[in-house]
């Protein structure tokens, strides 16, 4: 399976809108903690602490977010998904709300001023680069406009005067916690999404090993169970060609023997493939696993497979290993990246002991790159696009997919360069007894 590709990952530009879902129901219980904080905070400092504040404009900015949030709720089922148009109109009410009752609360001069940051965060980390940058800029706008136009802050009868410098830095500093937050989240929910979307391919490739294996046991079933009737009409042909005089009949006769002598070859042929499936299901050897991991790259390959099993070991091979689909599909998506980048051999090595099994992967290639050899194993690492051509571009899906199938089985896999071949080796190493279990 040729998954491996280059994906770019610029600013606001990552997962798909399906894995940055934001329901109704986060939307209302983020702005029921903002409405209910603002009026604890407004109430504390009017009554706790004395001082003079416009209770009933602000009161009436907050009245108008609960006003919003009501109507969202009865209007709108809890578990309705928001569409990047309408999160886009949600965040920027929730911008104008916070901006209005920072405006009648010293703007820029307000510690609360960091409320705007949620709005971005969100915006980043659930919406595609332009629907965003759009609430990003609105945030921007806002920030800019309470730190020239604001009522004075609450502050005794003297007031709160600030130096400009100290307004122009406060702005500054927002400015960079906007950028920092909102980069961080689009970050997390970038990784998160090419996780999701690794773990659900992983899941389906399993899928379909395992729906192969049962094709070939049901095709194996099929075989035996044809092959009784089949048998009498041959019988029955060969006594009808035998007693029937020369004519039309006979021709008849003799067609359907034939005929029938087709569909029993059809069968041994399934009998065959099921038998080898009977045996996939029951017990393989060490060696046989290898072979069947690596037989699509036998033949019609120019890269040259081999194979060595260690001549150190004290004890037998292993004969009676379970097969099982996470191993032999594991082990082919590594080999299949030893190809692709080898530039004439891939070895496959065997070691075990009473204990351990232990495989080694290696190729004559150019190694992995310094860059993405400490990321192998995650979904998407990449070397620099520059520097290789496309076709030998691309390690993370395939491995990713391949280690977790293999970690399923008690696997552990290590990477690394210039074994014997001189390039690039992988060692899957695993517990004896998960392999015969």
């Amino acid at each position: 399976m040729n998954i491996h590709k280059f994906f770019p990952n610029p600013l606001f530009q990552g997962p798909s809108p399906r894995a940055r879902l934001i329901r109704m129901r986060t939307l209302t219980r983020l702005r029921w903690f903002a409405v209910s904080g603002q009026l604890l905070v407004i109430l504390f400092v009017r009554v706790g602490l004395g001082y003079e504040v416009p209770v009933g404009p602000v009161l009436a900015a907050i009245a108008v977010g609960v006003w919003f949030n009501l109507y969202m709720i009865f209007t709108a089922m809890p578990a309705h998904i928001l569409q990047p148009p309408q999160l886009v109109r949600h965040l920027c009410f929730d911008v104008a709300q916070i901006g209005t009752v920072l405006f009648l609360t010293g703007g820029i001069h307000n510690p609360f001023c960091v409320w705007l940051i949620l709005p971005a965060m969100l915006a980043a980390s659930s919406l595609e680069r332009r629907s965003a940058l759009m609430v990003m800029g609105m945030v921007i706008l806002t920030l800019t406009g309470l730190t020239i136009w604001h009522l004075p802050l609450p502050w005794g009868a003297q007031g709160l005067s600030m130096p400009l410098i100290y307004d122009v830095g406060t702005w500054l500093a927002m400015l960079l916690g906007i950028g920092f937050t909102a980069s961080y989240a689009h970050k997390l929910a970038t990784d998160q999404s090419k996780l999701s979307t690794a773990l659900e391919t992983t899941q389906n490739v399993l899928a379909r090993e395992e729906r192969l294996t049962a094709l070939g046991g049901l095709a194996a079933a099929a075989a035996h169970e044809l092959g009784t009737p089949l048998g009498t009409i041959q019988v029955t042909a060969k006594e009808m060609e035998r007693e029937l005089p020369d004519g039309p009949l006979k021709e008849d006769a003799r067609l359907l023997l034939s005929q029938t002598q087709r569909c029993q070859r059809i069968l041994h042929r399934l009998a065959d493939t099921g038998k080898a499936v009977d045996a996939r299901h029951s017990v393989m050897s060490l060696e046989e696993i290898l072979r069947e991991a690596a037989h699509p790259f036998l033949k019609d390959t120019p890269i040259r497979v081999e194979f060595a099993f260690d001549a150190t070991c004290q004890t037998k091979a292993p004969e009676e290993l379970t097969r099982k689909p996470e191993v032999i599909y594991g082990l082919r998506t590594l080999i299949e990246n030893g190809i692709k980048f080898a530039d004439k051999a891939v070895r496959l090595t065997a070691w075990w002991d009473n204990d351990t099994v232990l495989i080694t992967i290696e190729d004559d290639g150019p190694g992995f790159p310094p860059d993405v050899q400490l990321r192998l194993g995650e979904p998407y690492p990449h070397a620099d696009a520059g520097k290789e051509p496309q076709a030998k571009q691309g390690l993370g899906l395939g491995v990713f997919i391949s280690k977790t199938l293999l970690e399923r089985t008690g696997a552990q896999l290590n990477f690394g360069n210039k074994k014997q071949l001189g390039g690039a080796w992988v060692e899957v190493s695993w517990p004896l007894v998960n392999l015969t279990e």
